[in-house]
């Protein structure tokens, strides 16, 4: 099992940035697929992005070219880097692990997620 906390969400107007880090506890963090998803009030989960342990990496196509996912498995940490934020990528941002990567929400570990609240 690994333990997952988030930290970086906030309020930023639209097109601006913002970089969110999950730090994950546990010994087999570098043999996890990591991945963000999202939920916006009355919405379903949704999935953001993956990074597999090797560094292959997904991305839903709404955030496609704006998202950036990464991992530094010294540091036992994974990040979103995120730009041109739009007001419909406000939702709680939650990290996610698995040892099977996957473009849905079929991840076995997650965080208490983060806020992000993009303003128009």
């Amino acid at each position: 099992q690994v333990q997952l906390v988030e930290s970086g969400g906030g309020l930023v107007q639209a097109g601006g940035s913002l970089r969110l880090s999950c730090a994950a506890s546990g010994r087999t963090f570098s043999r996890r697929a990591m991945a963000w998803l999202r939920q916006a009030p009355g919405k379903e989960r949704e999935f953001v992005a993956a990074c597999t342990w090797a560094g292959s990496t997904f991305y839903a196509d709404s955030v496609k070219g704006r998202f950036t996912i990464s991992r530094d498995n010294a540091k036992n940490t994974v990040y979103l880097q995120m730009s041109s934020l739009k007001p419909e990528d406000t939702a709680v941002y939650y990290c996610a692990a698995d040892p099977i990567v996957s473009m849905s929400s079929k991840y076995s570990d997650w965080g208490q997620g983060t806020q992000v609240i993009v303003s128009s």
